[in-house]
C-alpha cells in the first residue's frame, strides 16, 4: 500500500508555497496567461478559440516552467536530495510538490473563463485537470534534469514551445506535412475536445499523463540511488 501522509504533503505544499511568493520571476508569469485573455477577448471570435493561446501559455509557462523551477531551486540549493531521503515517501514529495502548480493553473484557466465569459463543459474540464497533470509531470521531468534555475529556462522550453502548441503546429501541416505528428499531442487532443470529439481525446490525453507520471517517478527513484 502506498504510504502517504497528508501532513508532510501540506509541509511540502507550504514550503512550495513561501518559495514561490519570494521569487517575482517566477510568480509573475501567472498573470501572462490573464493578460493574453483579455487581448484574447478584445479580439472576439469563439470562446474557445479565444481560450486556446492562454491555454497553451498556461500549460508551457505557468505549470511546466514553475514546476521545473520549483525543483530545480531544490537541487541548485542542495535541498532535493534531503527530501528524498527524508522520511517523506516518494508520493509524499510528487504529490505535495504538484499540488501548489496544479492549485496554480487550476486559478489561472478559472480567470482566464471568467474574463472572456465562458463555461467549459464537463469533459472539457475533466481533459483541462489531465492536462495539468500531464504538464506538471513534464515540468517535474525538466526540474530534475535541471541543474540550476537558470538552466531551467532552456530544459523546459521544448515542453513550452511543443507539447502546449499543438493546434498552431497543426495549421503549418498542410505545408509541411511531417508536422502532422502534432495532432497526437495532448494539446490537440483537448482542442479536438473542444469542437465536440470526446471521448479519443480523453483516451488518448489520460495515456500521455501516464506516460508522462511513470516517466517522472523512474528519474525520482533514479535521482534517491544516485
Amino acid at each position: 500500500m502506498m504510504n502517504i501522509s497528508i501532513a508532510r504533503i501540506q509541509a511540502i505544499f507550504m514550503k512550495d508555497f513561501k518559495e514561490f511568493s519570494r521569487n517575482y520571476a517566477i510568480s509573475v508569469m501567472v498573470f501572462v496567461p490573464i493578460i493574453l485573455t483579455f487581448l484574447s477577448r478584445a479580439e472576439g471570435g469563439d470562446g474557445t478559440q479565444q481560450l486556446l493561446f492562454p491555454l497553451a501559455f498556461t500549460f508551457g509557462m505557468v505549470t511546466a516552467f514553475v514546476q521545473a523551477a520549483l525543483i530545480a531551486e531544490e537541487k541548485e540549493r542542495n535541498t532535493l536530495r534531503s527530501l528524498l531521503l527524508s522520511p517523506a515517501s516518494l508520493a509524499d514529495i510528487l504529490i505535495g510538490k504538484s499540488a501548489l502548480v496544479s492549485a496554480i493553473s487550476a486559478f489561472t484557466i478559472t480567470v482566464c473563463c471568467y474574463v472572456i465569459d465562458y463555461i467549459p463543459s464537463i469533459a472539457l474540464m475533466v481533459a483541462m485537470i489531465l492536462s495539468i497533470l500531464f504538464y506538471t509531470a513534464l515540468g517535474t521531468i525538466c526540474g530534475l534534469f535541471a541543474k540550476s534555475t537558470l538552466e531551467t529556462t532552456f530544459t523546459v522550453l521544448p515542453v513550452a514551445f511543443i507539447f502546449p502548441f499543438g493546434p498552431f503546429v497543426m495549421l503549418l501541416a498542410e505545408r509541411f506535412p511531417f508536422l502532422k505528428i502534432a495532432q497526437w499531442l495532448p494539446s490537440t487532443q483537448l482542442s479536438d475536445l473542444a469542437q465536440g470529439d470526446i471521448v479519443a481525446p480523453l483516451i488518448n490525453i489520460a495515456l500521455w499523463v501516464v506516460i508522462a507520471w511513470v516517466a517522472a517517478i523512474i528519474l525520482c527513484k533514479k535521482r534517491m540511488v544516485d
